[in-house]
């Protein structure tokens, strides 16, 4: 292989093959990259809505921030979200009880209706045109679930203390048999690239530095390496989705998943802006037990675009319900069109990367076993509040100011009570690496399809190969370089991924999504004749 770089997709823009509705509406968010040694007083890493809030709240607080992004502002799952803001928690209210018990439930409840106002506050604060919304949510019974459990749940909202609403109908929605749902009120929504355009102008504006095209290779107490250069920091906050730094203690208490998205126009007008959530799938093999999620987004004067998302599985492993990751469009395309007849043609179509923490919580503060170094993961379904709130709490934590939700939020806890489940998805990581001793996705790299890709055995090897529009043949290593395992072709968004934990690599092998934090060993096929 030469040493160019085969890239099917531009990874600054975004971290897959197919752009997000929020990427193709608004420019790119680049800045200077890292060209000189530099010393501050906290370095941020990641450029998404979690980084750049924490930047954004430290600046408030008075603190010298360099905020470092490996590619774009946006480029990582931030820009692939369909960013509903809500303390309509995807973990149900009455499962949190039985984990943490009323009290902490209610501080759970508290703290995410605290992000809510802590975003509408600084979009009115920093005049940010980014289409907020205040907007009713909808709770409603997915086909597989019973009434009893949005009863259970509505009572959980009222014990909590939330203001919620137990209707006999779905809001502009064709419901399934029952028609009930919970309405969340004053719930937000936002068109998150430019929510972030006005997040990275006001840091500026107060000072802040930010390098775009600068990855952190290296990341210690005293600081960070980024571009051949160093940042010398005191205080360091890993906001990549994933924390890049650790190489086990937190991938054993969350779990990656892919989920997917489409857009399509409505007339104006045809549907309030709203968001819609079912309960989620009971009979899926999945513990996140997925569901299907619902927006509606402006679009011009004529048309809004209604985005819907859902089919999820774990990273790496869409195989393991027979169901490719073109058809989980489709199945998507299908269950939204009865549910909103309304829905016309689809236009965008994209995948995420959540990661589903084992009680439910985000994980934000100092990373276990670090004095210095702060981390904001475990995002599940809540990216926009668990992100905000990441801001919020690292803040705090930094400036020695008490706040309430810190210890709710511990990456260090460990919750009893998630037993089974942890031991179900810890025994799914485990048997990925049965990868080792079978057989390769395709006998010869010769037999791909341009701009296709596979994972081929090569004796003892486990290569990544890929053939592109020219038919040519590219090859790198592939294994994982975070813990050893076996690399899976991602078809829709033309990346490999890790089914382990998550880690995602482009087709010329750089690193796209943590926490593998090295690209992937490129393979001369010249001297490797099973590739050819």
């Amino acid at each position: 292989m030469d040493n160019k770089e085969i890239k099917p997709f531009d990874s600054r823009v975004t971290s897959g093959n197919n752009n997000s509705f929020w990427i193709k509406t608004s420019p790119s968010l680049k800045y200077d990259k890292l060209t000189e040694n530099c010393i501050t007083e906290v370095v941020v890493v990641g450029g998404g809505i979690a980084g750049l809030t924490t930047a954004y709240c430290l600046l408030k607080a008075g603190k010298k921030v360099v905020l470092v992004e490996d590619g774009f502002l946006g480029s990582g799952e931030s820009g692939r979200t369909t960013a509903h803001i809500t303390c309509a928690l995807d973990d149900r209210y009455y499962n949190l009880e039985k984990l943490f018990g009323r009290k902490k439930t209610t501080l759970i409840a508290n703290s995410h209706m605290a992000a809510i106002q802590w975003v509408e506050n600084t979009i009115l604060r920093e005049s940010i045109d980014c289409n907020y919304k205040r907007v009713n949510g909808y709770l409603f019974l997915s086909a597989t679930d019973k009434r009893g459990s949005l009863e259970k749940e509505y009572e959980s909202t009222k014990n909590v203390g939330l203001i919620t609403k137990m209707l006999k109908y779905v809001p502009d929605m064709n419901a399934e048999d029952g028609e009930w749902s919970i309405e969340f009120p004053d719930q937000g929504q936002f068109h998150i690239m430019k929510y972030l355009k006005g997040l990275s102008e006001a840091i500026i504006k107060m000072g802040g530095k930010i390098y775009t095209e600068t990855r952190a290779e290296e990341i210690s107490s005293t600081g960070i390496k980024a571009n051949g250069f160093s940042v010398h920091a005191k205080e360091i906050v890993v906001a990549t989705n994933t924390p890049v730094n650790d190489w086990v203690t937190m991938h054993t208490k969350q779990w990656p998943y892919r989920t997917y998205v489409i857009g399509a126009k409505i007339p104006k007008g045809k549907l309030s802006y709203s968001l819609w959530w079912d309960t989620g799938d009971m009979d899926s093999k999945w513990i996140s037990e997925p569901y299907h999620y619902v927006r509606v987004e402006p679009f011009d004067d004529s048309y809004d675009v209604l985005i819907a998302g859902g089919e999820d599985h774990k990273v790496g492993q869409a195989d393991a319900e027979d169901i490719p990751e073109e058809e989980r469009y489709l199945r998507l395309a299908k269950w939204t069109k009865k549910r909103f007849p309304e829905m016309s043609e689809i236009e965008y179509k994209w995948s995420g990367q959540v990661l589903e923490p084992i009680d439910s919580l985000a994980f934000i503060g100092k990373n276990p076993g670090s004095d210095n170094i702060y981390i904001i993961t475990g995002d599940s379904g809540n990216g926009m509040t668990h992100a905000t709130l990441g801001g919020m709490i690292i803040t705090d934590l930094i400036i020695g100011r008490d706040n309430p939700w810190s210890e709710l939020y511990d990456p260090s806890r460990i919750t009893l009570k998630t037993t089974g489940d942890y031991l179900h998805e810890a025994g799914n990581m485990t048997a990925q690496y049965v990868d080792w001793i079978t057989g390769s996705e395709i006998k010869e790299a010769e037999n791909l399809k341009p701009c296709q890709g596979a994972v081929i055995n090569s004796g003892m090897k486990k290569i990544a190969v890929y053939k592109d529009e020219n038919n040519e043949i590219h090859a790198c290593s592939g294994v994982c370089p975070h813990l050893g395992g076996v690399l899976k072709w991602n078809d829709d968004e033309k990346t490999f991924d890790c089914p382990v934990h998550g880690s995602r690599f482009t087709v010329g092998g750089t690193v796209i999504n943590g926490p593998a934090v090295s690209d992937l060993k490129k393979i001369d096929i010249h001297h490797d004749s099973s590739v050819k």
